[in-house]
């Protein structure tokens, strides 16, 4: 016998992959020349940070592979956006931080997707929005408390 429930949770989860998609696809298309949408999210990361991450501090955080965080923090090192230096209490370690160039590209970043966000959001409603939120939030700490980058 199937659970009453499956229906509603591919609905809901399909829902969520489409609106996804479809957000990053717009995002992508407004952020300056050559940012990419993973780049915005780390630059925005640690500028509300405020202080220093590792490299593997960062992939946990975005639930990635080090070396899809290497590769994301390489190309913004090379664009000047952060600086990576190591860390002087464990050689073997590195320590990452936004840099005045990188606070200006995610201030160009918010500049350009915040229209567009703003839009989808006046046409839902503020308040259609502010009730989606807890449960949004809920669902990401589900899904986080299961979540290993490094499984398959």
């Amino acid at each position: 016998m199937s659970d009453p429930s499956e229906p509603l949770a591919v609905a809901l989860f399909s829902e969520i992959f489409t609106a996804d998609q479809l957000a990053r696809n717009r995002l992508s298309k407004v952020l300056p020349k050559g940012m990419e949408l993973s780049h915005f999210s780390v630059l925005n990361h640690l500028a509300r940070l405020k202080g220093e991450k590792t490299p593997a501090q960062l992939a946990q955080s975005f639930h990635l592979t080090r070396g899809a965080m290497t590769n994301t923090l390489a190309k913004l090192e090379w664009a000047g956006h952060i600086h990576v230096r190591p860390d002087w209490d464990d050689a073997r370690r590195k320590l990452v931080s936004i840099s005045p160039a990188g606070m200006r590209a995610r201030e160009a970043a918010i500049a350009a997707i915040s229209p567009v966000i703003s839009d989808v959001v006046d046409e839902i409603g503020i308040d259609r929005v502010r009730q989606s939120l807890p449960v949004l939030r809920e669902l990401r700490e589900k899904l986080a408390e299961s979540s290993d980058p490094s499984d398959p």
